[in-house]
């Protein structure tokens, strides 16, 4: 199933909080953990989600469709039976690519304004 550009339209803009869970999970399943780490080295700190946040988040995700929890899970001597794996769904992964146009989109008029210097 293919999500509709009214159906994605109607996430954006994301809060960058859920943006940056959906890209930590555009890569592989997740567990909490994993995604905060994810999101810490892929900002270089500049982002560190608080579980609060990071669960208020998924729960959010998952109520509108845009994660699941996957029914496989990794090898057991690689798992901890109490974490729960995260997923982006087709619309999450939808939703995920129209933001990052969205963004590519705004820093392009901004160079244009000359507000963010152009690359040599």
């Amino acid at each position: 199933m293919h999500a509709s550009d009214e159906q994605v339209q109607r996430f954006l803009p994301l809060p960058a909080a859920t943006f940056h869970i959906l890209m930590a999970l555009a890569e592989a399943d997740r567990h909490g953990y994993a995604i905060i780490q994810d999101v810490a080295e892929r900002t270089h700190g500049r982002l560190r989600l608080s579980a609060g946040t990071l669960y208020r988040s998924i729960q959010r995700l998952l109520d509108q469709g845009l994660l699941t929890e996957p029914r496989t899970r990794p090898a057991p001597e690689l798992d901890d039976e109490r974490r729960r794996y995260y997923r982006v769904t087709p619309l999450g992964m939808a939703v995920a690519r129209a933001e990052a146009e969205r963004l590519t989109d705004l820093v392009r008029m901004a160079r244009a304004t000359g507000l963010v210097p152009r690359r040599a």
